[in-house]
């Protein structure tokens, strides 16, 4: 693979602001205060290695390959199947096609995701791919100015390619499923409450779109109220809920697997009415079929994302645009 630029060195940097090449080390190695270097020279070495994409190469050795073979991969989170089924896939299919896979977990810490690339890319990476990150954008322009292929994966960025799941189409033919089941089971018409995720997030924000969707299509008004999108986790989801006691029928569009779990908790201490509940989730779990009142869930296509996202390794990047790929409902 050939890269678009030539990698920044310490002389760039030193020639750059000024400075030894063993000042502007001292301050990429952190010891910059030990030698009584300025905090003015060490804020501007940092600034200007991030501009130009600087990355210590901790594998001096490598440079004298051609090709490092490996390649860089940053996920959020490994505590629900979706993000560890791509993490997993991805270890598979890369060495398949001769790389030597890299996963990292940053927490949806956009700091840490900004570390893990440039570590990443300390080693040579190839190309990175960015699954679910909080920032892409700040992580695509760093390869860039490292000629580092960047690829977003889960969420879309501005300034690379990105493979994202459909989330617009599939989240209005779930709460379709759920109107409709709410309707032949329970007499009722709706409207649905949308529970879980971040409205700041893209994929959260085309889920609440297709699921205002289906809504609109029946005429179905959904007070702002019924947005429940308070974050992810298990617990701010049975928090958002925990007041609502259904004395009638009722039905929720759960916004991930993660949220999925506080909604159980949650229906499973009410006192009553829990069979007059009928909800389905965005994501997939084989157990989710088991559980009461779940009436389907969407299953993001995770094979054909990363088979997209490999067919765009080693190629110009001709686009920054998205690369949609459509969801499974499942059916229970």
């Amino acid at each position: 693979m050939e890269k678009d630029s030539k990698r920044t060195t310490i002389y760039d940097l030193a020639k750059l602001v000024d400075a030894s090449p063993s000042a502007v080390s001292s301050v990429l190695n952190g010891t910059w205060e030990k030698r009584r270097i300025s905090k003015n020279l060490a804020e501007r070495v940092t600034k200007l290695a991030e501009e130009q994409g600087y990355s210590v190469n901790v594998q001096a050795s490598l440079l004298r390959r051609e090709r490092s073979n490996i390649i860089g991969m940053i996920v959020p989170k490994y505590d629900n199947r979706y993000f560890g089924k791509i993490a997993e896939q991805f270890e598979v299919m890369a060495r398949a096609r001769g790389f030597f896979p890299v996963v990292t977990c940053t927490q949806r810490d956009p700091e840490l995701e900004f570390e893990a690339a440039k570590e990443l890319i300390s080693y040579q990476a190839e190309c990175l791919i960015s699954t679910g990150a909080t920032d892409p954008d700040r992580i695509s322009a760093f390869c860039a100015a490292s000629g580092v292929q960047s690829i977003n994966l889960d969420l879309p960025g501005k300034n690379a390619p990105s493979v994202i799941s459909d989330n617009y189409a599939a989240a209005r033919d779930l709460t379709k499923l759920i109107l409709d089941r709410c309707e032949t089971e329970l007499g009722w018409g709706g409207p649905l409450r949308f529970v879980g995720g971040r409205l700041a997030d893209h994929n959260t924000a085309a889920r609440l779109e297709g699921f205002l969707s289906a809504h609109k299509e029946r005429s179905i008004s959904v007070p702002a109220s019924y947005i429940m999108a308070t974050g992810y986790s298990a617990e701010k989801a049975a928090n958002a809920l925990a007041l609502f006691r259904p004395d009638h029928p009722a039905g929720l569009f759960v916004n991930s697997t993660i949220s999925l779990e506080g909604v159980v908790r949650w229906h499973s201490e009410l006192e009553g009415g829990a069979d007059q509940v009928r909800y389905g989730c965005f994501d997939w779990d084989p157990f989710g079929s088991f559980l009461p009142g779940n009436v389907g869930m969407v299953e993001q296509d995770v094979t054909t994302m990363l088979i997209k996202g490999f067919e765009l390794i080693g190629r110009p990047a001709t686009s920054t645009g998205q690369i949609l790929v459509p969801c499974k409902i499942r059916v229970f």
